[in-house]
């Protein structure tokens, strides 16, 4: 398990592009036949992807965890941005294609990753917080989920937004989880952008076309920054920063929280204008 800490809004006024990078974004992920999983000190997040071919993948635990199993003391939110695939816990299966879910409380002792076809693996998302109670495991059909659509074209952000887990659907003990479409001909995500000092923020862009990108901003309103990311590449945002991005094409991104206040409307607007 690779290790990431965080930079304070001290620190990330003098960083150089080069540590922006190494700092915030991962790069890494969804390597074919790995699990690959990242611990950042940063409200104690593990953020990962397991892509099974030919044979399934078993989540195991780490040092850094001090834990007999990966979810003795975690829950996980898994999100399918693959070719179709399977997840079994303790022994039940959950079917996933792409773009369904699944919440796996805290005390499942077995998670194994499989593929329906090696030729297009399922490329699973992981998300995992510190969970102080048990919640049930739960698969999540998106296509079911309640759709908040947003924005508009006259603005480039015409976006729907979907809610995978969260107060009012699949429960959890902190993450909440859900992810942003955008529309042909709109490229502009969380715009008027806020803060929420109360919980992190993770975003992860796929469906970003190889020859596209995604100019990610972040930072305090008054000391903002950009990251270029292309696809199936993940960004950590702490409290004080903003989070928003342009892209130079209509994408999709993952976008998952955690920390003390689980309510999808706690965050602190800035106006577009008092953005510098």
């Amino acid at each position: 398990m690779k290790m990431l800490e965080m930079a304070d809004a001290i620190r990330f006024r003098t960083m150089t592009t080069e540590e922006l990078r190494a700092t915030f974004l991962l790069s890494d992920l969804f390597q074919p036949g790995k699990i690959d999983l990242t611990y950042v000190d940063l409200d104690r997040t593990v953020i990962g992807s397991a892509v099974p071919t030919k044979e399934p993948l078993r989540l195991p635990t780490d040092d850094a965890l001090k834990a007999k199993y990966f979810t003795e003391r975690r829950e996980l939110g898994i999100l399918n941005i693959g070719g179709a695939g399977k997840v079994t816990v303790n022994g039940k299966a959950y079917e996933l294609p792409k773009l369904d879910a699944l919440y796996v409380g805290r005390g499942n002792e077995e998670v194994v990753f499989s593929s329906a076809d090696a030729a297009q693996p399922a490329e699973f998302y992981l998300l995992s917080y510190p969970a102080h109670m048990d919640y049930p495991t739960q698969q999540i059909r998106s296509a079911e989920q309640q759709q908040t659509k947003l924005g508009s074209a006259a603005t480039a952000n015409e976006r729907v937004i979907t809610r995978i887990i969260h107060l009012e659907g699949t429960r959890s003990c902190q993450l909440v989880m859900g992810f942003t479409h955008l529309a042909t001909g709109s490229v502009w995500n969380t715009l008027p952008a806020h803060t929420h000092a109360r919980r992190s923020e993770i975003y992860m862009y796929f469906d970003v076309e190889p020859d596209q990108r995604v100019i990610h901003l972040m930072g305090p309103a008054k000391e903002t920054r950009d990251i270029v990311i292309a696809n199936k590449q993940v960004v950590v945002s702490p409290g004080w920063s903003i989070h928003a991005g342009v892209g130079t094409k209509n994408y999709t991104f993952c976008w998952g929280m955690g920390g003390e206040n689980q309510v999808y409307s706690d965050m602190d607007a800035l106006a577009i204008a008092d953005l510098l």
